[in-house]
């Protein structure tokens, strides 16, 4: 175990330039609390005090199932996330190599998507027991007995399946960075395979898949359309019921902030799960990681087992939607969601470049200015990607709408002209509610791709007279290049495939691919979406390759060995 390197101290910059970056971060910083303390402030302050009848009435259920689904959803995504890591890059078995990449598939899947594409392949009227009642003589539904999708283990199971490599990326980064040499100790005492994969090798990767799992934990939270669309009452749809279908903001603000103890609790389990856990590589240099080789029904076992989360989160769903796209109505589905594809593109464009020059901007304020203040007021920028998008949607609703009144009346004080809803009624409040909610992917890619730029090279810079902006530019722009690609990509897609925040800020008769997918699926109409449907995904596949590509090059020295080995 050693001290990691003290890294090289920039040179200081101009005075004027370290406030231009001071007040920019704080600005920023304003901008990413601003929600949150407009949601507390109105649940803590409502016109009606509605606390009395939620506890009540509806907001035990709502705790009760959000809970369960949690549990459920963390269980099911530690169990498949982890084991499937733990086989692809420990043990050798038919089909190895594929699946590598090919587990992080259903990541391109939204969750909505997925639980569209299962209930209609399971439910009464579905292919499957359309068929068996067919082949059995079966009439009515009280002939049989067939699982109920449309259930709270039927989300779980779902979610899961379609979840779960986000533990499996974080759990395959942390057993591709484990020493050889700690895992040959354990192989030398005497453990076998599934002891040393227990004993040392599962402690080593936990504060990873502690990541893994809070990535998960948000995820169900943020979700929607598939909770909606299992039944299960979670906080999100009651947010959604009471604001939207009673009219009643009050009560909505004060579930989102149940729901932030929610965010809170699993952030803090999160911390402390990773606290004092700092493995160091005591080698600096690595070696192939020993790999087992399954023979037999051992080698049968981990293909099926690589298979059945494969199948499952994305290549049924994925057949289904095929399925009902080849046989759509050309004209009808074309007309129906070309508005709304061009409507994506449009918004998801726009908010990709905002949230890009913003994420670089906070990078850079981070690289050039030491001030602790600064310092932490960039983590805290990150904590827009742990808030569900419901609980933003209202932060961010009650601003606005107050900006909004105050621009009406003194306009029509002034000019006797009224100008209607400029913030709420457009695209501002929905560009405002992603910058608040993706400014963590486009910040912390930046910050990674500019930690590795020597701080010598801006020294020379410095040297040669350059202003900040120009080596910003001629320098640091064109070495991180990849990094602003992949920030701009990761934003990109998930802007285009989220559904909360643009369910219930969109402006009137304004859908975009995933609303529209949303409103046709929930009428049963999923062949009506399926083209929308399978374009999302099809977006969705890009940034799997850049992370297939990046956990490829995660163990250091890793392709100076293959390369080595290839030429012997």
């Amino acid at each position: 175990m050693h001290t990691p390197p003290t890294p090289t101290p920039l040179p200081p910059t101009g005075y004027s330039t370290a406030w231009v970056f001071t007040f920019g971060t704080l600005g920023i910083a304003l901008i990413i609390a601003t929600p949150l303390v407009a949601t507390l402030w109105l649940a803590l302050t409502p016109t009606e005090n509605d606390w009395p009848q939620l506890l009540a009435s509806v907001l035990p259920n709502y705790v009760f199932q959000t809970t369960l689904l949690l549990m459920g959803v963390g269980l099911l995504t530690l169990t498949l996330g982890t084991g499937a890591a733990w086989l692809v890059t420990m043990c050798t078995f038919p089909g190895r190599r594929f699946f590598t990449w090919g587990l992080l598939i259903p990541l391109a899947m939204p969750t909505y998507i997925t639980a569209y594409a299962w209930v209609d392949l399971m439910e009464f009227a579905g292919p499957i027991q359309t068929n068996l009642r067919a082949f059995m003589g079966w009439q009515a539904p009280a002939d049989y007995w067939f699982p109920p999708i449309r259930s709270l283990p039927g989300a779980i199971m779902i979610m899961g399946f379609v979840l779960y490599p986000y533990v499996y990326l974080t759990a395959r980064a942390a057993f591709l960075q484990q020493s050889t040499g700690v895992l040959e100790v354990s192989r030398t005492l005497g453990r076998g395979s599934w002891s040393s994969f227990y004993s040392v090798a599962l402690p080593l990767a936990r504060p990873a898949l502690a990541a893994g799992l809070l990535l998960v934990l948000m995820e169900c939270l943020n979700d929607i359309g598939a909770v909606e669309h299992f039944g299960v009452r979670t906080l999100t749809i009651g947010i959604y019921d009471i604001w939207l279908e009673r009219g009643n903001l009050g009560g909505a603000a004060q579930i989102s902030a149940v729901m932030l103890l929610f965010v809170l609790i699993i952030i803090a389990l999160e911390r402390h799960t990773r606290r004092n856990q700092r493995y160091y590589t005591p080698a600096s240099r690595y070696q192939h990681l020993p790999r087992h080789q399954l023979a037999g029904l051992k080698a049968v076992a981990a293909l099926i087992g690589c298979t059945i989360p494969l199948t499952a989160g994305f290549l049924i769903p994925g057949a289904m939607l095929v399925w009902h796209a080849a046989h759509a109505p050309a004209n009808l589905e074309a007309a129906l969601f070309a508005p709304a594809a061009s409507n994506s593109l449009l918004l998801a464009a726009t908010a990709t470049l905002i949230i890009v020059l913003a994420g670089l901007f906070l990078a850079y304020a981070g690289r050039l200015t030491r001030i602790a203040l600064v310092q932490g007021v960039l983590r805290f920028a990150s904590i827009g990607y742990a808030i569900p998008g419901a609980i933003l949607a209202i932060g961010i609703l009650i601003p606005l709408t107050t900006i909004d009144r105050l621009l009406d009346n003194v306009s029509q004080d002034l000019l006797g002209i009224g100008t209607g809803l400029i913030f709420t009624g457009s695209l501002m409040a929905i560009l405002f509610a992603y910058l608040v909610r993706f400014l963590a992917l486009s910040f912390n890619t930046m910050e990674t791709g500019l930690n590795r730029v020597t701080p010598t090279m801006d020294m020379a810079a410095r040297n040669l007279g350059y202003s900040v902006p120009h080596i910003l530019w001629r320098v640091h722009f064109p070495l991180i290049r990849p990094a602003v690609l992949t920030a701009g990509l990761l934003v990109f897609v998930d802007t285009m495939k989220e559904l909360p925040i643009t369910l219930i800020l969109r402006p009137f008769n304004f859908d975009t691919l995933a609303t529209h997918v949303y409103t046709v699926a929930s009428l049963g109409l999923l062949e009506q979406g399926a083209q929308a449907a399978l374009i999302i995904v099809l977006a969705g596949l890009a940034p799997i390759i850049v992370l297939t590509l990046a956990i490829s090059n995660a163990r250091p020295g890793y392709h100076g060995i293959s390369q080595r080995t290839a030429s012997l």
